[in-house]
């Protein structure tokens, strides 16, 4: 009897998603704005479903994959090289808007007890909305992308001491009522024991993850079953996510950590691969269920208040998140897009808003009231970034975009991204051997006056996966990174690498650091964009110095094979700067050296060839 409500729900939320997002994204509205105006109809306005309480527990998992899937693309290095981005300006982000809100709610007359409690849960921000939205402008892989998630990752870490922290609250520090704690296994055990079960749980899929996955996986790699291996996948990221519900922790932060953990397997891949579909199905379904839940009935008995709170708590957030990306030296126009993407409540703010009901913190009316105001919230982020990506985010780019030129069908030899100054030459050579490329640039003017000399360029940003694949980059043979952008540059060698296994990476570079990071970045073949072009330069003044062409050409063939043996011996110790630094003034002195003796062997050959010439020509005079 339960079963066919549950199904006809089913289909209701199905139908209203492939109905809704369609129209959403050809108007320019995005996929997440689509589903949540799909739950609002079907929910709150038609009343064609019930309660979402089931539902919405289940489309949670959505969430849970979207970490799970996040953590493959994160190295644990790269999750160290992002310390900054969690722990400082997460800490700063949190603490700032938590400071804001909370001051708000003070003036508008709430008790300081509900004025900290709103402040901490409203910092909270929507990772799934967040990371979805960013996905679709492309802006996740880049700067922008990083700090966001860098703040969302440090969200996820703070709900447990919060869990802990909001109880205190309560009026004499009391909690009352069966459900002012998490309900876990653990919460009968004393303090102590509770902590160090976490801790096992963490290092259980630390070490669970390292040793034990992949025997597994080979086993079932083995049996040549693709329906196996994707249940083994989602019976991975379920086990995970229940161990970490189990020990009171975030199911979506466990499921990042076993990520992590696998992102240097060798089933990365066919794992990204086969869980990625029910990632978008059930994202899609979630933001469903968050239209669903908005409480409309609250919305129109209060109007005013409700959108005041709403559009004051995004201004509020995207304020506080815009000055602290500054003071962590962001650009400006980053900052603002990192603030933009923030400024909604989180998931976890509706199980906080539950929490501190139970520990007697806020009561119902207060709570309703914010459940609404975070539902809203997170239903007009889309609408919001859409607005400022169009009035701010895109009004240095005013001009109309250059007309988008069909691919054509085949597969090219060679991707080119960047045809500038240096990447014309490179392509140059390569069309003279009968080569097949195809042309990417990002620049409006350098498409428009390059076409005018007959180069079809086709336009857009290469380090969009979209438009490297569009471009053929799963058929190519090489990828010729040639842009005049040094993060881009690195973002794109990345991504290239970790999606396009079959290309072969050529990458420009600005100068020798530029040069290790695109090399770490998994670049196969790096010029220094200036190092040719200067040794041919400094060639030319040997010979007006008064050297002979075969001296001059020695001397910058002895270079080159020495910087470049620099170049592969210093890498272990680039970013220890002290070391580099030593190794770098050790190798300068070897290679004066190695030059003097080239010099002076140089001379001393010039010399017996003159002494010789000189011998010849006396012989001859004398035979005549």
């Amino acid at each position: 009897m339960h079963a066919q409500p549950l199904l006809i729900q089913a289909l209701v939320y199905l139908a209203a998603g492939v109905v809704s997002v369609p129209i959403a994204k050809r108007l320019g509205l995005g996929s997440v704005l689509g589903y949540l105006i799909a739950g609002l109809v079907v929910g709150p306005l038609a009343h064609v479903v019930g309660e979402q309480g089931d539902v919405m527990k289940f489309a949670e998992f959505g969430v849970v994959i979207l970490l799970f899937l996040i953590g493959l693309e994160v190295r644990p290095t790269t999750l160290w090289e992002m310390r900054a981005s969690i722990f400082g300006l997460g800490l700063a982000q949190l603490l700032a808007s938590a400071a804001v809100v909370g001051a708000v709610a003070l003036m508008l007359g709430a008790d300081w007890r509900v004025a900290v409690a709103s402040g901490l849960i409203l910092a909270m921000s929507s990772t799934a909305i967040v990371l979805q939205n960013l996905e679709e402008k492309g802006l996740r892989q880049g700067p922008v992308g990083q700090a966001a998630f860098g703040v969302l990752l440090f969200q996820d870490l703070a709900v447990i001491p919060l869990f802990a922290l909001l109880p205190l609250l309560a009026e004499g520090g009391a909690v009352g009522g069966g459900t002012a704690a998490p309900a876990t296994v653990l919460d009968a055990l004393p303090a102590w024991a509770r902590i160090l079960a976490t801790l096992a749980a963490v290092a259980g899929v630390v070490i669970g993850g390292r040793y034990l996955t992949r025997p597994m996986f080979r086993f079932i790699a083995a049996a040549r079953l693709r329906e196996i291996f994707t249940a083994s996948a989602l019976l991975l990221v379920v086990a995970v996510a229940a161990l970490m519900e189990l020990v009171g922790l975030s199911p979506a932060l466990g499921a990042f950590l076993a990520g992590v953990v696998l992102a240097e397997s060798e089933f990365r891949r066919e794992l990204e691969t086969d869980i990625e579909p029910f990632r978008g199905l059930l994202l899609g379904l979630f933001f469903i269920t968050v239209g669903a839940s908005l409480n409309v009935g609250l919305v129109m008995a209060k109007p005013v208040l409700v959108i005041a709170l709403t559009v004051g708590l995004m201004v509020m957030k995207a304020v506080a998140m815009w000055i602290v990306g500054l003071v962590f030296r962001h650009g400006r126009r980053d900052a603002a897009t990192v603030a933009v993407s923030l400024a909604q409540g989180g998931e976890f703010a509706f199980v906080l808003i539950t929490f501190v009901v139970g520990a007697h913190v806020m009561n119902r009316e207060e709570a309703a009231l914010a459940t609404a105001v975070v539902a809203l919230s997170m239903a007009l982020t889309p609408l919001a970034f859409a607005l400022y990506e169009r009035f701010v985010l895109n009004r240095a780019a005013s001009r109309d975009e250059p007309e988008r030129l069909p691919f054509d069908d085949g597969a090219p030899d060679a991707i080119v991204a960047g045809f500038g100054r240096f990447g014309q030459i490179a392509t140059r050579l390569l069309m003279a051997n009968d080569f097949k490329v195809v042309l990417l640039d990002s620049s409006i003017e350098q498409i428009d006056l390059i076409r005018r000399f007959g180069w079809p360029v086709h336009y857009g940003d290469a380090s969009r996966l979209d438009l490297l694949r569009a471009a053929g980059a799963d058929k190519a043979k090489i990828l010729m990174v040639a842009i005049d952008d040094k993060d881009k540059a690195i973002e794109m060698v990345k991504a290239a690498t970790e999606y396009f296994p079959n290309l072969t990476i050529l990458a420009r570079a600005f100068d020798r650091r530029h040069a290790y990071e695109l090399m770490s970045a998994g670049a196969d073949e790096l010029e220094r964009e200036t190092f040719e072009s200067a040794l041919a330069f400094g060639k030319k003044s040997l010979l007006r110095l008064g050297l002979s062409d075969r001296r001059a050409a020695k001397a910058v063939s002895l270079f080159r094979e020495h910087d470049r043996a620099l170049f592969k011996r210093l890498a272990p110790v680039y970013g220890q700067e002290e070391n580099y630094i030593m190794a770098v003034r050790d190798s300068r002195d070897t290679m004066q050296k190695l030059l003097s003796a080239e010099r002076r062997r140089g001379a001393a050959e010039e010399e017996g060839e003159a002494d010789a010439d000189r011998i010849e020509a006396r012989a001859a005079a004398h035979e005549a």
